[in-house]
This record gives structure tokens, sequence and C-alpha cells, in this order.
């Protein structure tokens, strides 16, 4: 690619503006003399339509990518709400489960444990050393509700830095997709002829925690402009590797920190359309979770965050929260449990064990309910009732994925709430008519904040990623509804948007870096809010 220079004037000071060109026409002859951008866009968005299976797309658009990936970027941006089931949840999901049948060609960088002691030589073999900017990195030990798939998570990664790129215009050869083989207790894959793994079981927590050392000190040395997301570990290890690294390097883990936040973002517009038809104030909300893994755990201590903003304290806010787990209600005389399901235990009841969600909602009277159990129908019509005759109109959030995992679809919410349900999942689902008015679901899909936080982060060129970043992109969310979506009861903006969204977080998230001194980004530190959002609008890349 070309590139123009152009004199622009910053701060009352001429700078020379980097402007990319368009690649040059290939010469004469070494294409088809009809052969245009735009009518060729038609004719692969015509060949993508054309396959009946979701997995067919996916490899198709796989292929698109990396022969042609201007059309590829360009076809995403202009169907965001068609391609993004595509490229992430939920058929991401099935591409990792396949993903060693239907493997065309190597993308990313694939670090094992038998590189252990030589992780820097294996790194500097990436090809772009001094243009990446932000990695996503699996272990592929929790891969969504899917469990370990090992090696074969490879594509969240993937799928992940795809919409980095498409959601905020981060420049597709700065990122790295990365994925750790340190083994899999998955017997099938272990089984499997096709298996591009390693074949041997997981290694212990004391050999896994040296290799990460090793990994993230080599990654710091080799890559120091880089921001690193951490995607889909085990729940203790997503839990313990972001304590023992965010204070060293620049970066988050997506699952508890970007999953909490774009849900506080959606509990904060529809607290406001409860409390408008119950009356009740915002601080009085109580909410249930079902599911206590490193996403639940991680959506819990976001939305303390809520409760802080009406004015709570931490023990306040902490108590407006309850956690059911697979044996039920979490409460400290149940007996022993993980070290991250206690801070949200319950000290006031001290009953028998409480397992049926339908007796834990009539017990603790939430007005919202959380999924993230990867329990397919736990949110049943029993449950659904009871929260409906509860609340004029309940907060059901079913957040689990993909579809097949969901604690129940928008459809029977619908109906089983009469119409009154405000509604998000983690997975896509089609609107709905039902007596006369047109509903809309929510979707509480992370592409709406890791985006927009990364590449705030990325510009801002953070130290680390501190919560109150984390809290600023959520907010900024929240606030970026459109007048015409709050007159739909809509809670997030439309995806369509969501270049416009992320440059308001990215906005957001620098403004709360440099609060927190961990910017060191000094050219932007001056800049007025809206030459910053210019000036990070004029950063974003496009095809």
């Amino acid at each position: 690619m070309t590139i123009v220079l152009n004199p622009v004037w910053v701060n009352g000071v001429q700078k020379l503006k980097v402007v990319p060109q368009p690649p040059p026409k290939p010469p004469r002859g070494l294409v088809p003399p009809a052969l245009d951008e735009a009518t060729h866009t038609v004719r692969c968005l015509n060949q993508l339509r054309s396959k009946d299976k979701s997995i067919e797309k996916y490899i198709y658009l796989t292929q698109l990518k990396d022969a042609d990936p201007r059309t590829f970027y360009r076809l995403c941006l202009a169907n965001m709400s068609e391609f993004t089931p595509i490229i992430y949840t939920p058929t991401v999901g099935d591409a990792c489960l396949q993903f060693s049948h239907i493997f065309r060609r190597p993308e990313g960088l694939y670090v094992s444990i038998k590189d252990k002691g030589s992780i820097g030589k294996v790194l500097r073999n990436w090809p772009r050393i001094d243009e990446a900017r932000i990695a996503v990195v699996t272990d592929g030990s929790r891969i969504l509700g899917l469990g370990d798939l090992g090696l074969n998570g490879m594509p969240i990664s993937i799928g992940k830095l795809s919409l980095y790129v498409a959601g905020a215009g981060i420049r597709p050869s700065s990122t790295v997709p990365i994925c750790l083989d340190l083994g899999t207790n998955n017997q099938k894959f272990l089984e499997d002829p096709l298996y591009l793994g390693l074949r041997q079981p997981r290694v212990t927590s004391e050999e896994m925690t040296e290799f990460m050392e090793e990994f993230m000190h080599e990654m710091s040395v080799l890559f120091p402009k880089l921001l690193i997301q951490f995607e889909d570990f085990s729940t203790d290890n997503a839990f313990a590797y972001l304590a023992r690294f965010r204070e060293r390097y620049p970066l988050f883990n997506d699952d508890i920190q970007g999953t909490g936040a774009v849900v506080l973002s959606g509990f904060v517009n529809a607290t406001r359309l409860a409390s408008a038809a119950s009356g009740r104030p915002l601080k009085d909300h109580r909410i249930l979770f079902l599911g206590a893994g490193s996403a639940g755990v991680g959506v819990a201590m976001q939305l303390m965050n809520f409760f802080k903003l009406q004015g709570l304290s931490t023990e306040e806010a902490r108590r407006r929260i309850w956690l059911v787990d697979s044996q039920g209600l979490i409460f400290d005389s149940r007996g022993p449990m993980a070290e991250h399901k206690k801070y949200f235990s319950r000290p006031d009841y001290e009953g028998p064990p409480m397992t049926n969600l339908t007796d834990v909602i009539n017990h603790v009277q939430p007005t919202a309910l959380l999924g993230l159990s990867t329990m397919k129908g736990a949110f049943n019509q029993s449950v659904i009732e009871a929260m409906s005759a509860l609340n004029p109109r309940p907060i059901i959030f079913p957040l689990s994925n993909p579809v097949r995992l969901s604690e129940c679809e928008f459809d029977e919410a619908v109906q089983w709430s009469r119409g009154q349900v405000i509604f998000a999942s983690g997975s896509p689902f089609p609107e709905q008519e039902y007596d006369g008015r047109t509903l809309y679901p929510g979707q509480g899909n992370n592409m709406y904040i890791f985006p927009g936080l990364g590449l705030g982060a990325i510009l801002a060129r953070v130290s680390s990623v501190t919560d109150s970043m984390v809290e600023a992109s959520s907010l900024g969310l929240a606030d970026s509804l459109t007048p015409e979506e709050r007159s739909q009861d809509l809670i997030y903006p439309r995806v369509e948007r969501i270049r416009e969204i992320s440059a308001h977080i990215a906005h957001k998230v620098i403004r709360a870096a440099q609060r927190a001194g961990v910017d060191r980004n000094a050219e932007i530190k001056d800049m007025w809010d809206d030459q910053l959002l210019e000036w990070i609008k004029s950063k974003m890349w496009n095809p």
C-alpha cells in the first residue's frame, strides 16, 4: 500500500499525517478486464449466501480473508449483523470443534509446552514483529461452553482479532492470534488422528505457571508495544493469571472483564426501563446469577460498580448479588467451595441447600436473573413466570454461548413473561411480534466492548489496563444509544454502528487511562475532547 503525507494542524502545530492510499491496480492482463471492486463484493456476498450451513460460511470467509482481506473486511463492515455470528459466536464454537478437520493453512502463532526454555526463539519467527499491537491469547482449556478443546481453540483468537479489525479499525497486520498448546484432557481429540495439537494430557499448574512466566516475559521483550487479551482460560487460571500479570504488563481478560463490562452496560439501560415500570429506585435492584465460573464471578464483580454508582458502599453493593452454582445457592455454611466463589457467598442464609432455581427466586426476590451456566433451558417456564410475578418488567439475561447452551430463548421469555421481559443474550436471537408490538432482543456480545477498549489502550500506549478503564468502556457503551434506539426500548445499540461506538468507547478509555496515570502517549494529553475523538477516528484502518 502506498502512502501520501498530508500537512495537518494539531493544537496549532503543523504536522505530516500519513494517509494510506489504495494499492495500485494489477497490470493489464493479470485480472479479467471487467473486474471491479463493487461488483466483486456483490459476487463474494452471493457466494457466501449460497452456503446453507454456518460452518461452510465460516470456511468460505476464512479463505476470503486469506486471499483478499480488503474485500473480506469491506463486506464485514457493510453486513455486521450477518457476519458477526459467522466469524464469531455462535459459529466459532463449531469451528473450534472441527478445527483440525477444516484446517487449510496456518494462521497465527502456536507456542507449545515443548518450547519451554526457548519461547523467545519461537516468537521471533513472527513475520511482522514491529507492526504488532494486539494479541489474543488462549490455551484452549475452556472454549465458550464447550470445555477443553486444546489447540482447537485457535479460531477463538483468530475470530476475536477479526472483530478488532472490523469493529475498531485495528490494522490487520498488527494483530497476532496465539494459541498456547499445553496439552488437552479431551480424550476424543487425543484419539483423533487429525488432531493438530500435542497428544498429551494438560501439564500441571506448576509447570504451566513457569511456562506463562517465560511466555509473558518474552512477549514483553519482543513486542514492547503489544496489548494482550487473555481468552478462554479455565476458571481458576483465568483469575490467577489476570491477577499475576495485570500490574506488570498491558493486558486484560475478556471473559472476566469484557463480559462484565458489556453486561454492566446492558444492565444500566435495563434497570432504567425496569425502574420506570416498577417505581423501584435503581439502588434497590437485586441480581441473581446462575453460574459461578470465571465469567459469572467476573460479571458479578463488574455489576457491583452499578450499585456503587448509586451511592452504595462496596459491602452494600456486594449484598445486592446472589450466586447459584451446580449445587444451588452459594452460602457460607454450605461447606467447602472454590476460592473465587467465596466473595459472593451469603452469610445471611443458614437453611438447607436450596437447589431449585424457582425456590431460590422466591427466596431472593431478584429484579434481574442472569445466566452464565451453559445449562440449556435452565430458565424454564416456571422460572420466567416466577420472575414476572415479582417484577412488572423482569430483567432476564441468558448469556451462555453458543445458542444451544443458552439458558432460554427470546421467544420463550417473551411468551412466558407476556411480552414484558427486558432481555439480553450472549448469542443472537430474532425479534418477536407480541400483542401488536415488535420486541427486540439485546445481545450482550463482548464485541461491543473489547474493540473500543483495546483501541483506546493501544492509542494511549498504556502500561496496564485498570479497572477504571474497563468501567469507562462499559459506561461509554451504555451512553451510546441513539434517541431512536431508546424509543424502541433497546438496551444495546445496533451493531451496524460498531465503528462509531468503538471510537466513543476508546475516547472514554483514553481519558480513564490518563486519570489513572497509566498512559504513555504525551501527544494526546492536551487534546480537547472533540479533537481527541477525531484523532481516534483518523487512526482507524479502513479497507
